[in-house]
């Protein structure tokens, strides 16, 4: 049935009528149904905005209950000459602390090729061709290491074209091809080979594949690798050190576990003493006390921020004017407030430390985390958490990472049971999705009611307009005739 303009025939204002009398239906429920979304947005907003914050400190204290990097050995050098660096250390958790006295005597370093003088059979510029007839080919290798790579030559190839050969292909593993210009007759211009594989007996060798007499020149050896032609001006040589007057080698210039689970890296030659004895640097191998301190400030920082952000929606409004926060006094969030001071201020068997209070950690009135100023007789905060940094510092990790006691790990199983995806605040969550669905059925509910009261409503005074139009034209022609 169509909707009817009304008051046509009565000249009433009928349609003002319908619309007031809708609105006067429609208005308290829609606000029921604002105020219930507006409360359950808010709760949705709330629940992402803590579900969040609980997921960023998930995975800090994952990362503090996993650090191995919590019992961490922090190598620092004192070299004799403060601006070069001689060497880089590395040192892992299991490392023992002390202090060692290492000199770099020598560097590890590849083999050196130089092809003769053009007077003894050489090149004489870097345009001669190397072969002047027919093809072949030089294979380059590196003693039982299996690195190869082989460079066709072909006829009227140049010096220069050669060495671009070498130096561009595809498997070439770390040979360097260069021409030197000597700038003489008798000298003409050499091609230099020089290899990266460094190490005692790791010399470069160059195969002349097809014993052509002119690639001679350029090889070190024949196919049967039998012949000898060009000798390394310069054999590959390991690195040599010594340690704590020890004398330690390495075919590279990083050092592995020479020291038990620390290793070095050479950089640089020691400088000499007036008897020409290379002059030692210091190694010492202590605590990442440093790094440490850092994690731990780092946790409160991140505790503290969850207890802010559980404030900030479970507060009440101090006066009408300060709006409530989203999930004002809700029970899940002062839950999880309430179970993470336990954890914090719980006691850890496992470490001698016993708790964070033995760190410089205090809760102070607001539930909070901070390295306190409180002495007791201990020392302040300040003072505790440097003193166990100096002393205590495997008891930290323990404190921090026991398996069973240990502060991250308990955080992290409390915080995954809120945070996870089958957690409880994802349940919260999707409760009340459903019951925003439910907000928006009621909306269609409420809509198809309104229209058919409106229809209800113009029917009935669509007779009410009618009646009056036909008693108005009564009374008009009553009126005609009496006249």
């Amino acid at each position: 049935m169509s909707i009817q303009s009304l008051g046509v025939g009565s000249g009433l204002a009928l349609d003002d009528l319908v619309t007031q009398l809708l609105d006067a239906e429609r208005t308290p429920k829609t606000a029921r149904l604002d105020a219930r979304e507006e409360k359950i947005e808010a709760e949705i907003s709330g629940l992402g905005q803590i579900k969040s914050k609980l997921s960023e400190f998930r995975d800090t204290v994952e990362e503090l209950k996993t650090d191995r990097d919590l019992g961490g050995r922090e190598p620092t050098i004192t070299n004799p000459e403060e601006e070069t660096e001689l060497f880089t250390a590395e040192a892992s958790n299991s490392a023992l602390t002390g202090s060692y006295k290492v000199a770099i005597e020598q560097l590890a370093s590849g083999s050196r090729i130089e092809t003769a003088d053009a007077a003894a059979g050489g090149f004489a510029s870097s345009d001669e061709s190397v072969l002047g007839t027919g093809s072949g080919s030089l294979t380059f290798k590196v003693g039982s290491t299996g690195d190869s790579f082989s460079v066709n030559v072909t006829a009227g190839m140049t010096l220069a074209q050669l060495r671009e050969a070498i130096n561009d292909n595809a498997n070439n593993f770390g040979v360097n091809a260069n021409i030197i210009d000597t700038g003489t007759a008798a000298g003409g211009a050499k091609l230099v080979f020089t290899s990266e594989i460094t190490g005692t007996g790791n010399d470069l060798s160059i195969v002349n594949d097809n014993n052509l007499a002119e690639l001679n020149k350029l090889a070190t050896t024949d196919s049967t690798e039998t012949a000898s032609y060009l000798a390394p001006v310069k054999s590959a040589q390991n690195a040599r050190a010594t340690i704590d007057g020890i004398a330690v080698e390495s075919d590279t210039n990083k050092f592995e576990n020479t020291i038990q689970n620390v290793s070095f890296e050479a950089k640089e030659v020691s400088p000499l003493d007036t008897t020409g004895k290379a002059i030692a640097s210091t190694l010492n191998i202590g605590f990442d006390e440093e790094g440490l301190e850092e994690k731990i400030r780092k946790f409160v920082d991140d505790y503290n921020g969850i207890i802010d952000e559980i404030k900030k929606l479970t507060k009440y409004g101090e006066s009408e004017l300060e709006d409530d926060g989203a999930l004002a006094g809700d029970s899940l969030l002062r839950g999880i407030q309430g179970g993470l001071a336990g954890i914090v201020s719980d006691s850890v068997g496992a470490s001698a430390l016993g708790g964070l209070f033995q760190l410089g950690i205090e809760i102070d009135s607001d539930g909070k985390m901070e390295v306190g100023s409180s002495d007791f007789g201990l020392g302040s905060g300040e003072d505790r958490l440097k003193k166990a940094l100096e002393d205590s510092y495997d008891d930290i990790s323990a404190l921090f990472t026991d398996e069973k006691e240990g502060i991250a790990v308990r955080l992290f199983e409390f915080v995954d049971q809120y945070s996870s995806s089958s957690g409880l605040i994802s349940l919260r969550e999707r409760s009340a999705k459903d019951s925003r669905e439910e907000i928006y059925d009621d909306r269609e509910t409420l809509e198809l009611r309104m229209v058919s009261y409106e229809q209800t409503l113009r029917d009935k005074y669509l007779n009410l307009d009618q009646t009056v139009a036909q008693l108005n034209q009564t009374g008009s022609a009553l009126l005609a005739s009496l006249r």
